[in-house]
């Protein structure tokens, strides 16, 4: 039985008396002999994270000889231009993300799947096609590549100091998975057609000690995220000993380690030398008071397998504290109340996953199809109340560049024509120490044009149009400027 997505308002009403009618659900694995190319493939080879891992979907080749003529050429087509003029993400899908696409539908013929892989959720953020994007506004005027900053906040290089008690530490710049909204777009993953990434300059072993030093000299620092890319795809020894190595800094508490890979690649989290390494790093951290989590990213509920349930209480077995899930609110997969709160229940009843966060998709480009305005977002939040545990409601937040997360509530001030949410904080960045109005300023967020009123459009179309030109050059300049910050630690 696979997960269903409610949205009938007035069947849920009759069925239950509610606006959505809760219902526990069996979670299933699709059945991914269904897709040609794996017809013959064992159940011992799909949970072996090695065969997980060569036979990832990495190109229009390869998903051709998955799928076959069970979609239609013009689907391929439309990938194919999305990955030569739009995507800011290569192309890299495991198997087990991919047999969570249209995972009820069967093959009859040629062309039968093209229609539910259009539709599909996953589909639509892991492998966008073009005419998914926007023409009217495919990126806002305000886009960057480093939206939110980070690199300018760098510590050292790849460890972000942007709150004031905790830290980012980007161990390495790859994932399992490329999701096409990548916020770190500038720097994780290969380069595409439009993008050219930026490389770290250190060494891995002098970055990660650099960033070691970093936390022993800095008693103001109590929380890190470990991340990336994906620390999953870190060699466990390697990982472990970086670790261990935090753990043993009196002044770090807690401990966040960020996989997407958790859901998208269960396999390498059942992984003997993971176990049991995880099992040390809990032991350790609980003879040492420090709280160790896993953060993973879900979108949707047919993300939610039973192999993802199965690493996750594995990984819970082994004495960390929590493993928590921090999504993203992406129009076309989850930003309706009735596929959130699937979601939800799906990873709190079905996994063991607590809701945690879901953050508003980031202002990078070519992102315009996929974003909400606050507005949305606030009534999303508002439509999710009282379903949910209070402990397990998660919030939605909106990451203001140069202030960080908010929830969605906490704006100070919103030109709803024009799209345009004002914000404060409270502390400063590392960038700010000596800025005497960081604390007072107002930061903006910019909706996406297209959800504006017509007198907001018609606003952004005489005062927020770039020609291409000046559009390049600000890209250019931008890189310039970063690879001058990376070469500067």
């Amino acid at each position: 039985m696979s997960i269903e997505t409610a949205t009938d308002s007035a069947r849920a009403w009759e069925e239950t008396g509610q606006p959505y009618p809760y219902r526990r659900t069996e979670l299933v694995e699709p059945d991914w002999t269904r897709f040609p190319g794996w017809r013959l493939v064992t159940a011992d080879e799909w949970e072996s994270v090695q065969w997980q891992r060569a036979h990832c979907v990495k190109n229009l080749k390869q998903l051709r000889e998955l799928m076959g003529d069970l979609l239609d050429e013009s689907f391929y087509a439309d990938l194919e231009r999305d990955q030569a003029e739009r995507a800011t993400m290569s192309m890299l899908v495991p198997p087990q993300m991919m047999n969570t696409m249209a995972p009820t539908a069967t093959g009859g013929g040629a062309g039968s799947l093209t229609e539910a892989f259009y539709a599909d959720p996953v589909r639509r953020y892991m492998l966008p096609v073009f005419s998914d994007r926007r023409t009217d506004w495919p990126s806002h005027p305000h886009a960057t590549r480093d939206s939110l900053h980070e690199h300018d906040m760098w510590a050292t290089e790849g460890l972000t100091h942007r709150y004031p008690t905790k830290v980012l530490a980007e161990l390495l710049p790859t994932c399992p998975q490329y999701c096409g909204h990548c916020t770190r777009m500038d720097l994780v993953g290969n380069s595409t057609a439009i993008i050219d990434k930026l490389k770290f300059v250190g060494k891995p072993n002098d970055r990660l000690g650099d960033m070691l030093d970093y936390l022993r000299r800095t008693p103001g620092v109590r929380d890190v995220v470990v991340s990336g890319g994906d620390v999953a795809n870190m060699p466990w020894p390697r990982l472990e000993s970086f670790l261990t190595e935090v753990l043993a800094i009196e002044n770090v508490r807690d401990i966040r380690l960020a996989t997407k890979a958790l859901m998208g690649l269960p396999q390498h989290w059942l992984q003997p030398e993971v176990v049991e390494g995880m099992t040390r790093i809990g032991s350790l951290s609980r003879s040492r008071g420090v709280s160790v989590a896993i953060h993973t990213h879900v979108n949707h509920a047919n993300s939610v397998t039973p192999l993802v349930a199965k690493a996750t209480r594995t990984m819970l077995d082994t004495g960390i504290r929590d493993v928590r899930n921090q999504g993203v609110i992406l129009g076309g997969v989850n930003a309706d109340p009735h596929d959130l709160l699937d979601l939800c229940f799906a990873l709190l009843d079905g996994a063991q996953i607590m809701p945690y966060y879901f953050y508003m998709c980031d202002m990078i480009p070519f992102s315009e199809h996929w974003r909400i305005s606050v507005a949305e977002a606030q009534r999303l939040q508002h439509a999710i109340m009282g379903y949910l545990p209070g402990f397990a409601t998660p919030r939605i937040v909106c990451d203001v560049p140069f202030v960080g997360k908010r929830w969605i509530h906490q704006l100070s001030d919103y030109d709803a024509v024009r799209g345009v949410s004002y914000w404060t904080k409270n502390y400063r960045t590392s960038i700010e120490a000596a800025d005497p109005d960081a604390l007072t300023r107002h930061y903006e967020y910019y909706d996406p044009i297209h959800t504006l009123p017509v007198e907001g459009q018609q606003w952004w179309a005489e005062h927020g149009r770039l020609d291409e030109s000046a559009l390049k050059a600000a890209e250019v300049a931008e890189a310039s400027r970063r690879t001058a910050a990376l070469q500067a630690h």
